[in-house]
């Protein structure tokens, strides 16, 4: 179903909450023609949506590749509840100026949160770079009406993510927590990364994995469109492989997660969203990386290696940091991302730490559903914080299994 309103309108009560006005008007001092509000339940037309979705994710700066719509119709396709889809949307005319890609969910108690779920390691909003601050008012407007008897839960946004525009304008209760912790590199070629580390022997040592890699004949090839679906199984046996006999996130072994990572990627190679690389040792693939992209980030997801090319004491995550630094270091990318996670082998390039935002928006009536949320919060920090503080006395080391849902510690 697609609920279209006029700005200045009242509406019907959507499945989140009783009837509201919707916003305002034009969306950027470009732009006269009136803003309309659609509330959108229907998967067809959310696929639908797609080429004007691409249009406003190169518009929005602050977009990470989890913001495409290749990943979140697809992710939507494998993990979505029939009749639990939230999509708001504003026009300004016939062209999208901001998305809001949401889901509803019941427990722990009424929310609105991000579609991506955890195997995505940003949520946020979509909003058009020229909007004049209209347009973000329209958004926060209509997610108000839409959100009435639920909380909403944005988890992982990165700091200077576009939501914040809407956290700033809402009208209720509102507070931000941490979340998870991403670690961030300059988006440069391998040189100056090498470069960034202190001078002496960690470049030294670099520089010799390199030329081992070299030695051993790894070499690489970016894997053409047509071929990414076969790359791609080929990744997620690897993958497998890789993690034999040790804990692995069951998630990555799933129908579903392939069925997702193959549908989203092969679309989002194609819009160069994307990059499949190989790596062949005499010809034959030895390891292949997923790399995301958007307009301001790099980001690798996922990989699955050989164990063979451990055994021939390859660099394994030398070899992947070269490939990525490839693909983001030409200028137009500022970020360099190793997503989330506090893997030690990341520590090495000397990254910076920046912490992902929780941003949690009530109405007066829901403020116990946010309260509530805080000290779930709360607790979950202090049990993290609590077992940081075992591994660190000679506990189960956090490199014996793969902890995040996407790219493993090396």
């Amino acid at each position: 179903m697609t609920a279209l309103y006029p700005a200045g309108t009242a509406r019907p009560a959507t499945a989140a909450g009783p009837a509201g006005p919707v916003t305002g008007p034009a969306p950027t001092t470009e732009l006269t023609t009136e803003l309309t509000t659609e509330l959108i339940t229907d998967e067809e037309a959310f696929a639908a949506l797609a080429p004007a979705w691409g249009r406003l994710f190169r518009r929005c700066a602050a977009a990470t590749p989890f913001q495409s719509h290749a990943w979140l119709h697809s992710w939507w396709l494998s993990y979505g509840r029939r009749g639990r889809l939230r999509l708001l949307v504003v026009r300004a005319g016939p062209e999208l100026v901001a998305v809001a890609p949401l889901m509803l969910v019941r427990r722990p108690w009424p929310a609105l949160v991000p579609l991506g779920g955890a195997i995505s390691d940003y949520t946020d909003v979509l909003l058009d770079d020229t909007d004049d601050g209209r347009v973000a008012g329209a958004l926060t407007e209509a997610l108000a009406v839409a959100a009435r008897t639920a909380l909403v839960d944005f988890r992982e946004v990165r700091p200077g993510g576009a939501v914040e525009r809407v956290y700033d304008r809402w009208p209720g209760p509102r507070r931000t927590v941490g979340d998870s912790l991403c670690l961030e590199l300059p988006a440069v070629p391998m040189e100056e990364l090498i470069a960034r580390l202190p001078s002496g022997k960690p470049g030294q040592r670099v520089r010799a994995k390199l030329r081992r890699l070299a030695a051993l004949g790894v070499r690489r090839r970016t894997v053409d469109p047509e071929e990414v679906d076969a790359a791609l199984g080929r990744l997620l046996e690897l993958h497998r492989l890789q993690w034999q006999g040790r804990k692995v996130t069951d998630e990555h072994l799933r129908p579903r997660f392939r069925e997702h990572l193959v549908r989203a990627a092969g679309r989002m190679v194609r819009s160069g969203n994307a990059v499949v690389t190989e790596f062949l040792v005499d010809g034959e693939v030895l390891g292949v990386d997923l790399t995301l992209l958007s307009g301001s980030m790099a980001g690798g997801y996922l990989y699955g290696a050989h164990p063979s090319l451990r055994e021939r004491k390859a660099d394994v995550a030398v070899m992947l940091l070269e490939a990525c630094a490839e693909h983001s270091g030409d200028g137009q990318r500022g970020t360099l991302s190793l997503l989330r996670g506090d893997e030690p082998y990341k520590h090495h390039w000397r990254p910076e730490r920046v912490v992902n935002r929780r941003l949690l928006m009530a109405r007066r009536r829901t403020a116990p559903l946010l309260t509530a949320a805080l000290g779930d919060a709360t607790a979950r920090q202090r049990g993290r914080e609590l077992l940081h503080r075992w591994r660190e006395r000679g506990g189960q080391s956090a490199g014996g299994a793969e902890v995040r849902p996407k790219r493993a510690a090396r």
